[in-house]
């Protein structure tokens, strides 16, 4: 039997397609170790200077303990091969191997686990730990064989310590379509709360709590799940090939990847003193397992305007011209890097003659005119999608010879249907071609920015992909997502709508936390919703924001709140039709000019969240700290006026810094003993470290 990690690098074939497969992103100072006998003992390693893994040879098995606790017990590994189901338990001897690496997370060592006999295919648990890292580790399962076929890969699943105290587990969307929210659910016996890529259970008093996630998005989709059961140890498991038509909207099983070898997705898992540190430590480690294949936005913060927050299917040149005479004459303070975004989302073709074979001129002047006033024009476009399905399938993709019949994403006897639009195979060479048509108009028009919508469209289960390489719904994602990025090239930030949450990072310089939102206290608590339980994702992209903010003609505490929620997202991208003239057009003035509120803009962080036991609510308090400024913000989502008295423990300023604050939105100084929030009002305050 031929050994399976002394080789560096090996050959793997994962869905008919031959790529190179290393343990690690390795440097020329690796060392290999040497296998040890197959001795049936227990083999201990430390993940952090506190906490260390217990691998049980005789059955298979690993413990997790944390400062002398056992915070994860009898884990195991499993995977569904060529039908069957194999474990790690199930195995006659194992055999371990240590070997040093240097990879994106610094130095660390790579524990190996090859399992074998019993007339089982070879199973490898493989685990990576960093010294200079605190809380966490990474384990991903490998099964090797001849003619090996899979769609279920669990690396690591087993029991869980009892979490004290407002114990919560968080439900995390797999993307923002279809209004889908965060929930932070009780977690008692019983609940089954199964999470898409990431999952945390946690003390909302202590803080304290466990992080599981995939940070590899590239082949497969993966599952969380938490149990709290009664009469026995809660539990959790994680594993690759996780599909529910409500989550991930696929409505076939997880596609399978095949070959002599077959991996799953690499799983983060920690304990943490504080859930939101390691939630913001698994948002990091995803920029770093899987860099981003965009270029990076080293520009500023980005602010400005799309018109779909009121315009919509108004939209005109004319219209859209007047906008960007608003904003260089009655709004010129609203700016970062001396410049706005000018965003023409859909019906921007309401602007060319002769369809889109047409005559693009006045989309052109268009972005030449918001340039000569110091403006970046933008534009929209959902690549993967076909609006017009229900006019038959012989209709001719533009760019292409082929019909939209053939480019169809096939799952069974029908197609992947979702928000009206009928999703297109992104392996396909007419989806592709197409995509070089549009872009390369748009880019000839002179745009500088781009906000791509429906991507979860590519991301869909086929029951076959054009490209017989491709065989799952995240592989066809990267495909088509690379081709869109390689036709981009460096000229547009790239903004990223509707979309998977974790895959897209990749691809997006800035990404929309939640689906639209528009004007009133309602939506602004929605969208605060997603910054609740997923502000990390500011870590994983350049920056996350919250959408069009529109003003219209609500109460002057609903326009706070609603600006405060896109600033404590990170952006600040606004919505109304500022080509005519109304109450929100001087609110504008008044309120988006404040030089304070883009100071904290130009930071470009997602603010973090005070609590974590909302359920299916959202915190009213978020922090940040710029320099030697601490700022809290505070909404009041209800129908009556609030006092806050504010306890900077909790908030995580140290008491005895500051007394007295400052408020950005009311211009006066406040007493943190007492802070009144009207109705449906929100208020930033600043606080002077001393």
């Amino acid at each position: 039997m031929r050994n399976f990690f002394n080789r560096f690098i090996i050959a793997v074939q994962l869905s008919g397609l031959l790529c190179v497969w290393q343990p690690a992103i390795v440097s020329a100072s690796t060392k290999t170790g040497t296998v040890q006998p197959a001795q049936q003992g227990i083999i201990s390693f430390s993940y952090s200077p506190a906490s260390n893994i217990s691998y049980d040879q005789k059955n298979g098995t690993f413990s997790v303990i944390e400062n002398g606790k056992t915070v994860l017990s009898n884990c195991y590994s499993k995977a569904n091969v060529n039908g069957k189901f194999i474990t790690s338990t199930a195995y006659k001897t194992t055999a371990y191997a240590k070997t040093l690496i240097t990879d994106g997370f610094g130095r660390g060592v790579q524990h190996t686990f090859t399992l074998t006999g019993n007339n089982l295919p070879n199973m490898v648990q493989v685990f990576y730990t960093y010294p200079s890292h605190k809380g966490y580790f990474f384990v991903e399962l490998y099964i090797e064989g001849k003619n090996l076929k899979t769609n279920y890969m669990e690396p690591i699943a087993g029991n869980m310590a009892a979490i004290p105290g407002d114990a919560r587990s968080v439900f995390v969307p797999f993307d923002n379509d279809t209004f889908i929210s965060y929930d932070s659910k009780v977690f008692k016996a019983p609940l089954i709360n199964t999470s898409a890529e990431v999952g945390t259970v946690f003390d909302n008093n202590s803080r304290k709590g466990l992080v599981f996630g995939s940070v590899e998005h590239e082949i497969w989709k993966t599952g969380v799940r938490t149990i709290a059961k009664k009469d026995s140890a809660n539990t959790f498991e994680v594993w690759g090939g996780y599909t529910d038509e409500a989550v991930n909207r696929d409505k076939i099983t997880h596609g399978y990847i095949s070959g002599n070898t077959v991996k799953s997705p690499k799983v983060f898992v920690g304990w943490f003193a504080d859930w939101r540190n390691g939630m913001e430590e698994f948002g990091k480690a995803n920029r770093i397992a899987e860099p981003p294949y965009i270029f990076n936005w080293t520009k500023p913060t980005p602010v400005g305007w799309n018109s779909w927050g009121v315009m919509q299917e108004k939209l005109n040149y004319d219209k859209a011209i007047k906008v960007a005479d608003f904003f260089a004459d009655s709004i010129p303070a609203f700016r970062n890097g001396n410049t706005a975004f000018i965003d023409l989302d859909s019906f921007w073709d309401n602007m060319i003659s002769g369809g889109w074979e047409g005559d693009f001129g006045k989309l052109k002047s268009f972005a030449d005119y918001c340039k000569s006033k110091g403006l970046q024009p933008g534009v929209y476009w959902a690549p993967f999608t076909d609006w017009g399905w229900k006019g038959g399938p012989d209709r001719k993709v533009l760019g292409s010879n082929y019909t939209y019949g053939e480019t169809w994403t096939k799952v069974g006897d029908g197609y992947h249907d979702i928000d009206g639009a009928r999703a297109t195979d992104p392996t396909h060479p007419g989806t592709l071609q197409h995509i070089d048509y549009v872009i390369g108009k748009l880019k000839a028009c002179g745009f500088k920015m781009i906000k791509i919508d429906f991507l979860g469209h590519a991301a869909a289960e086929s029951s076959h992909f054009y490209d017989p390489k491709i065989t799952t719904g995240m592989q066809a994602y990267k495909k088509g997502m690379e081709h869109l990025v390689d036709q981009l090239g460096d000229q547009m930030l790239v903004y990223a709508a509707i979309s998977p949450s974790l895959a897209t990072g990749r691809y997006a310089h800035m990404r929309r936390i939640a689906c639209d939102a528009f004007k009133t206290v309602k939506d602004t608590r929605y969208t605060l919703n997603s910054v609740n339980y997923g502000w990390w994702q500011t870590y994983l992209y350049n920056y996350i924001d919250a959408d069009h903010v529109v003003l219209s003609t609500e109460s002057e505490g609903a326009n706070r709140a609603r600006m405060l929620s896109a600033v404590v997202t990170g952006t600040f991208i606004t919505g109304d039709d500022f080509s005519t003239h109304g109450r929100w057009s001087d609110r504008a003035k008044a309120m988006y000019q404040n030089p304070e509120i883009l100071k904290v803009v130009q930071n470009g962080k997602a603010f973090r969240p005070v609590e974590g036991n909302t359920e299916t609510g959202t915190t009213e308090q978020f922090t940040q700290k710029i320099g030697n400024s601490f700022y809290l913000a505070l909404f009041n989502y209800g129908e009556t006026d609030k006092v806050y008295t504010i306890d900077p423990k909790r908030i995580g300023m140290e008491a005895g810094k500051a007394a007295n604050a400052k408020s950005l939105l009311q211009g006066t100084n406040v007493n943190t003993k007492s802070v009144l929030v009207k109705a449906g009002d929100a208020e930033l305050l600043k606080f002077e470290l001393n």
